[in-house]
Parts: structure tokens; sequence; C-alpha cells
């Protein structure tokens, strides 16, 4: 039977009490890791948010009820508890924070019964990710959970701290605003006021925080959800938050600088690990170059080597076939795996397939010199020599080729050397290694839509350098666009916006849109630019991102308090599921479920 804590107060959280406390009366409050009974005793750890205490029940000590009562205590039941703290009579547990001191019982209370939880409620038990999603609020009750979403927190306020120093002022921006499809798809909101129509959660508070800078109020930040309609992975969650920010008068430099100076606080407060600024900066092009991705991983070398004008004229139809077609032919030094079995070796090539590879080359170089290859019967001697020599071969190295267009090569030979690195753990993460990735192309090519579309979005400022190549080879125009990149993840980007009219209308008509279609979608904005806009520049962190390498995990779900999984439901509500006729006839909405082909007849 539940009882009330009338009367009671909490005075300590577990781990707040210490042997500074020896010899006083406390009372705590919290759930019941563990109970051991050793017939006159009984000892029961106590788990809050927290930590563990120790409680002690001697029959000597308690009344026969509350001794009695301690006997019926199961992992999870809610219990207060007031005693005395005294130094540990057994072993001090060097694992505790509180592994030297007690708690005497003198009076128990049970606020709440429990079930028998469907997994154990401790850090390392081996459960399905369904059953932990499922319940999530025992999930979360673990240590390494709380611990992450504490992080959380402190994160937050710490920015929001920060950020006040520097100037920012914190303001909310719409959560129900106008559909702009370009990007991500939209979740739409029906609107029972206006029928036929729909609202769309915001993919970022982009253009709200544009319209604050032409609105003078210089330097915005705002902690926020945002929202995208696309497939999830380990990095991503179809709701997520931002660490959003824009500010007026400023460049490139001055974006960077604040932010930069943000991260090191966040290292040194939370981790007391001392970042050095500046960080270190590449262009987009010597990234892919060098490492077949914009959010290159540079705690581990591997990087890619164009060997083209090697091949270009060997007599491998698969190497000078990508090269006469357009693309390239480069590759990665895999280390002392010469000796790789061949069955590995399948696997990487399926592994590359999945990237858009038709295959994967290899040329392991033995320990006396030879070669051992999947091309080298059509190669010379002098060839293989110079691929050895391009990548700094040496006896006992594993040579991997990819040969296509250069975004299949990029992407192949990028996805590559991270899984090796991770194969063979060369990831280290206690190493943090920011980057920034600068110089963006300004658009890429759709061939589904056939026209160039927004890299970033259509209000990204071009290079000035290459405002002239706007006409004549929009492919090659270059964005004052930035990225900040941890190990491999991007953690946030932004970019210089267009302030100039001429300039914006300049870069819609490039997008395929006429002057009355940019008005249609993005009217207010531009309008707003009309009464005066300072120059002004942004930048938006993953909070989820941020939080999941500051605490190590490998999935920011673990850093998200109930996150969906990867069809974008949630286990533990079981949303998205169906709602009331009644609810849809309001919003003058009808479902038309597609019907199953109907099986054929048989005979």
């Amino acid at each position: 039977m539940a009882e009330s804590m009338r009367g009671l107060k909490r005075s300590h959280r577990c781990t707040e009490v210490s042997n500074k406390n020896i010899g006083e009366t406390v009372t705590v409050m919290g759930w019941v890791q563990k109970r051991r009974n050793l017939g006159s005793l009984i000892f029961i750890d106590l788990r809050d948010r927290s930590g563990i205490l120790q409680l002690i029940f001697d029959e000597n000590c308690v009344q026969a009820e509350g001794f009695a009562k301690a006997e019926t205590l199961r992992s999870e039941f809610v219990i207060a508890a007031v005693g005395t703290v005294r130094k540990r009579e057994g072993a001090f547990n060097d694992n505790l924070k509180t592994g030297d001191i007690e708690i005497l019982v003198s009076e128990l209370r049970i606020l709440s019964e429990a079930l028998t939880p469907p997994f154990p409620i401790e850090d390392g038990a081996n459960t399905k990710d369904d059953l932990r999603l499922k319940y999530r609020y025992l999930d979360l009750r673990k240590p390494r959970l709380q611990h992450n979403l504490k992080i959380r927190s402190e994160i937050t306020t710490l920015t929001r701290a920060f950020l006040a120093e520097e100037g920012f002022l914190e303001i909310e921006t719409p959560m129900l605003t106008k559909s702009t499809p370009e990007g991500a798809r939209d979740y739409l909101v029906p609107s029972r006021v206006h029928p036929g129509n729909f609202y769309a959660l915001p993919q970022s508070p982009q253009i709200f925080k544009q319209l604050l800078m032409c609105s003078g109020y210089d330097r915005y930040l705002q902690i926020t959800k945002c929202f995208r309609d696309e497939d999830l992975r380990a990095d991503r969650q179809p709701e997520f938050t931002q660490i959003d920010m824009e500010l007026s008068f400023v460049d490139v430099d001055d974006v960077i600088d604040v932010n930069e100076r943000l991260l090191q606080k966040l290292w040194k407060d939370i981790l007391d690990v001392d970042v050095q600024v500046p960080f270190a900066r590449m262009t987009w092009q010597e990234a892919m170059d060098r490492f077949g991705s914009d959010k290159p991983d540079t705690r581990f070398g591997m990087e890619l080597k164009d060997v083209s004008d090697i091949v270009k004229g060997c007599g491998f139809g698969v190497f000078t076939g990508a090269i006469e077609n357009g693309g390239s032919v480069r590759a990665i030094n895999a280390e002392g795996q010469g000796a790789m079995p061949r069955k590995k070796i399948d696997a990487l090539v399926e592994f590359a397939k999945t990237y858009g590879a038709k295959g994967l080359a290899y040329l392991a170089v033995n320990e006396d010199g030879t070669y051992k290859s999947s091309f080298a019967k059509f190669m010379t001697e002098d060839e293989l020599n110079a691929l050895v020599a391009a990548v700094d071969g040496k006896p006992g190295d594993l040579i991997l080729f990819a040969a296509d267009k250069n975004k299949v090569v990029y992407d192949v030979l990028g996805a590559l050397r991270c899984e090796l690195a991770k194969q063979l753990e060369l990831l280290d993460k206690n190493t943090f290694n920011f980057l920034w990735i600068t110089e963006f192309p300004l658009l890429e090519y759709s061939e589904e839509q056939n026209r160039y579309v927004a890299m970033h979005h259509p209000f990204t400022m071009p290079m000035e350098e290459d405002l002239e190549l706007l006409d004549s080879e929009p492919g090659k125009v270059r964005a004052k666009a930035y990225d900040i990149v941890l190990n491999g993840t991007e953690l946030g980007g932004g970019s210089v916006r267009i302030h100039q009219d001429d300039i914006q209308e300049k870069m819609f008509e490039t997008l395929g849109f006429t002057k009355e279609e940019a008005y249609e979608r993005f009217g207010f904005l531009l309008n707003a630019f009309k009464y005066g806009v300072p120059p002004h520049a942004g930048l938006a962190f993953g909070l989820d991102r941020l939080v999941m390498h500051m605490v190590k995990e490998d999935n920011i779900r673990d850093t998200i308090a109930f996150p969906k999984v990867k069809d974008a439901s949630c286990l533990m509500t079981d949303a998205p599921n169906v709602v009331d006729e009644k609810q849809l006839e309001e919003l003058s909405i009808a479902i038309k479920i597609a019907q199953d082909k109907q099986e054929e007849p048989t005979e």
C-alpha cells in the first residue's frame, strides 16, 4: 500500500550526502536499485538522478513494523527514508561517490510499489533497442542516460549565458509557418479555420531570423525544435533541436570567432578539455579531394590520392573508361593490411557497392615487395610501382581503388576509409578534431528537377569574386558558407546571407524561379529587404549531435529524452496513429488508403 510523504521533506539527494554529514539525521527519497537481506540486517541501494546511496535496516534499531516493511521492498519501489549518516561498517565501495558512508534508517515509507521491470535498470544491460524505447521512461532511469541529459542541460545553460554576454537576444519564432519546398520534405499541419490549407512545421527558423535582422535586433539566439520529414540514421531524427543564431554587420570571420570561443568554453567547463583556437580551416574542394567527404574525420590518415594521370594510358579498361567518361581513379592506403583475407576484401567490395561503386580494385604489397592484385595483369611493372609510390605504399600495405564519376569515387572512398578506421580501431573518442569547411559550391545540379538547386538555401551569398560566373558557369560558383565539423560529424553550419536585391534576384533566376514565383514563395522576406537590410550571417548547431560527441555516444537517440525510431515512429506512445473521423471532418480531410493490387483469379 502506497503511503503519503506528508510531514517529510527531502533534505538531500543521494550523493549530496557525504562523510561531512556523519552523525546527522537526513531524509532521502528515490528508487530501490537492489535489496540484500542478511537476516538481522537489510541493505538497500537507493537510487536517484544523482547516484546511489546505501541504506541499512538493523532490526535492533528500527521498529518491527519498519523492518518488516523493508523486507517487502523490491527493485524500483519508490521510498522515503529518514536515518542517521554513519561511516560504513563493512568494506568501502570505491565505485560509488557515497562508498564510504551509509544511512542507518529509523523511518521508512513506501511511496509507490512497482511491477518487475521488463529489463534491468542498470548500465550495460543487454536489452534490445525496441524494448528500451517501448519502456523509455524506465530506460531513462539508467545512470548513463541521466548523465547524458544532464550534460545536455548544462550545454544549453552555458550556451545561453555565453551568448547573452556576447550581446545575443533570445527570441522565439513560429512553429506554424508557410511551406517553402526547397530542401527536405516538410511536416504539414492542416488548418481547421482555413479548410484545404496547411501550415508547415519549420525545418529551421531561417527566414524569421533574417527578418529579425531586418528589424534591427542585431544578434539573435534561439534553442529551438526543427522538423524534417526525411529518412533517419544514427545522427538524424525527424524532430531535432538547433542552437540557432544570426548576427548583423558581420562577415565569415566574425561568425567563426564567436562560435569557436563558445565551443572552447563548453569543452573546458563541461569536459575540462582545453580546445585550441583558432580551429583549422579547409575548403570544400580540398576536403573532397583529400577525404572524399565534406565532413572529414581527420583523426587518422588514409587520405585519398588521385592516380588518374598514372593509369590513364594503362590496359585496365575499368580505369581508363572512368577517366574517358570525365571521372577519375583514386586510391586509399590501408597501411599494414596487405595480408587481409580475400573474404574480408570481398566484404569491403560489397560495402563499397552500397555507396554506388560498381566494384573495388585492390593492390596488396607483399612483405617481399611483390604485388597481389585484382588488375596487375593489365598493367606494367612501372605502372604498378608508380601507383604504390603515389600512396606512399610499403611492404604490408593494402591499396584500394575506386574508378567512376568523381561524386561516386568521393562517396565510396570517403565512406570506405571511415569503415576501415572503425574496423582497425583507429578512432579515439578522447580526441576532438574541430575543423571548419569553407567555400562550398553555391549550387548543385539536380538531375531529377533538371535545374540547379541551392546546396544550402537560396539566401546564401556567393563569393564576390565568383559572381560573374552565375551566368556562364553556375556550377563553379562558391558560397560564403561554412560548416563546423568534429571527428567526421557536421556539428553545425551557416553562411553569409544575400542582402542586395540584384544578387538575390540573380540567385532566383539561376535557380529557375521567375520573379513572380520568387515573390509567391518568399515575398514577405523580399519585401522586408526593400526597407533597409543590414549585411548579416548566421549559423546553427545541431544540439543533439553536439551532446552526442561530448558524452561519447554513437547515436543521437541516446541524447534525446523521447526519440523516434528509424521509421519516424514512437514505440512508447505508438505515434503516429489514426484519429477520430470527427477530427478529420473538422479539418475537411478525407483519407484515401491505397488498395493492394487484387490477386489474379486462379483456375
